[in-house]
């Protein structure tokens, strides 16, 4: 682990102005397309058309939002990234359940307005911040290494108000509300944990090679730029939406 945070000690100037380039590409060099935001027009309309309790479609919008949630699978992959215990990663996925149910539920139930691009800028921050902590940014950059299950469920909190963001764009009716978030949160769980076994099984295997602490820093350095990425993608929507 030593040489792996070294490693990053070596280049991390170089990758901190590749980060932000990337962010400023994102910024100002997209298109407006790549901005569209919120749920797709099928779903949404079918959704609004009907009323009443309805497991199945709720749990498949659940679920559908989560294996296509890119931000929170880059995010759990972050989190999981060097936990080989199947304990730890119980712990960890289970203190990011807890958080995002918990603002999911409120953030509809109490229509609370938190503009979109705002939540999902702050979701691609928590990608970039994982990484950096996996890379042992922190430790070498402030001398001590933030607590990651506090982090986990805090920014659990943040994707929880990104999932209500998207079931306040459906308009939903009052008739069978909460039961159609309970489904919706169920859908959402069961995604995350197929999501969440193909990510283990392909690191699982990974990490079985004699280079895996140098793909690792490699992949991070991805990671955190995507995450770049998806901050400049929100900001710029932000501001031109």
């Amino acid at each position: 682990m030593k040489k792996f945070i070294q490693l990053f000690a070596n280049h991390e100037r170089l990758v901190v102005y590749i980060s932000f380039a990337i962010v400023l590409l994102a910024t100002f060099g997209i298109s407006l397309d790549a901005l569209a935001h919120g749920v797709t027009e099928g779903d949404k309309g079918y959704i609004q058309e009907t009323t009443g309790v309805l497991p199945i479609p709720f749990t498949y919008l659940g679920a559908k939002h989560m294996m296509t949630g890119y931000d929170h699978l880059l995010f759990l992959f972050g989190v999981i990234f060097f936990l080989y215990r199947l304990k730890a990663v119980a712990i960890y996925v289970t203190l990011f359940a807890v958080g995002h149910v918990i603002t999911l539920l409120s953030g509809v139930l109490l229509e609370i307005s938190i503009n979109s691009y705002v939540i999902d800028a702050i979701i691609g921050f928590s990608v970039v911040y994982k990484a950096l902590d996996n890379i042992g940014a922190f430790q070498r950059w402030f001398g001590f290494e933030p607590n990651t299950k506090v982090a986990t469920f805090i920014f659990g909190l943040f994707h929880g108000f990104g999932l209500a963001t998207k079931i306040l764009d459906y308009e939903l009716p009052a008739d069978g509300l909460v039961q159609n978030l309970i489904f919706f949160n169920i859908g959402v769980e069961i995604g995350q944990i197929l999501a969440l076994v193909g990510i283990l099984i392909a690191i699982s295997y990974w990490r079985k090679s004699t280079s895996f602490l140098h793909h690792a820093y490699t992949a991070n350095v991805a990671m955190m730029m995507l995450g770049f990425l998806l901050m400049g993608y929100q900001i710029t929507g932000y501001f031109v939406a």
